[in-house]
């Protein structure tokens, strides 16, 4: 009962070259991805209706600059301890 929202970051390490380093964020509702952002293509992307009226938003709003920081400041920033692991 009720309702279930998630958000799920990642970092995908394709090689020690952190040019081939990949930042994924979804936003999950009812276990229905909605939303992604993906920095290999660069913006939001909608696979709902709902998701794709929020990605045009983002896409022209703040939220995309912000996506746009974490590939250095999360994914590069922590790839020292992911490779140590």
């Amino acid at each position: 009962d009720g309702y279930f929202y998630q958000v799920v970051r990642q970092c995908r390490y394709s090689s020690k070259d952190l040019q081939g380093i990949e930042f994924i964020d979804s936003y999950v509702f009812n276990q229905a991805e909605y939303i992604r952002f993906n920095s290999t293509v660069g913006k939001f992307v909608g696979y709902t209706e709902h998701g794709v009226k929020n990605a045009e938003a983002w896409n022209k709003g703040p939220e995309l600059a912000v996506e746009l920081g974490e590939l250095e400041r999360y994914c590069k920033h922590n790839a020292d301890l992911h490779y140590s692991t």
